[in-house]
């Protein structure tokens, strides 16, 4: 299906559900896409709606089209003297893009909002993020037409 590079433009969150007993929410993201994990830095003293602006990279490479592709955004609050908070967390398929990528060359979607859900699917807010899929795949050169028409064009004056 798509062999290439998943690139997430990890955005921002609102109205994160949270209870930190000490002050303002610390939130940082963990994302994962199968094996592979990632770690977004932490959003100091930002409290329910905090702000990354961070770009990750994730390998896919699988060849098989009925395979599923899935992103998973856990969102977790930084404690400094307990551990850390599960503060939800949020799904996104990429199959499409991912397909779509590997039929185009790469396929980029718009900073979308996506819930952000406990275990129980309560709803604990919301997280953007971006994402574009980009082929590795060898692409057969088209452009030997376009340049022999593109030389007959209005430039032979």
């Amino acid at each position: 299906m798509g062999k290439g590079v998943l690139e997430v433009h990890l955005v921002d969150a609102k109205g994160l559900s949270g209870n930190d007993f000490l002050g303002k929410l610390d939130p940082y993201v963990i994302m994962q896409y199968r094996s592979q994990e990632r770690k977004s830095s932490v959003a100091r003293d930002q409290g329910r709606n905090p702000c990354w602006n961070e770009v990750f990279k994730f390998q896919i490479n699988s060849a098989a089209a009925n395979v599923q592709h899935k992103l998973i955004l856990r969102i977790m609050d930084h404690d400094n003297f307990s551990s850390d908070d599960f503060l939800g967390e949020a799904t996104i398929d990429v199959t499409d893009i991912v397909s779509l990528g590997a039929e185009r060359g790469t396929y980029h979607l718009n900073a979308a909002k996506h819930n952000v859900v406990l275990a129980d699917k309560t709803y604990h807010g919301e997280i953007k993020v971006a994402i574009t899929f980009t082929s590795t795949q060898t692409q057969v050169q088209e452009d030997g037409g376009a340049i022999g028409g593109w030389r007959h064009s209005s430039f032979n004056q």
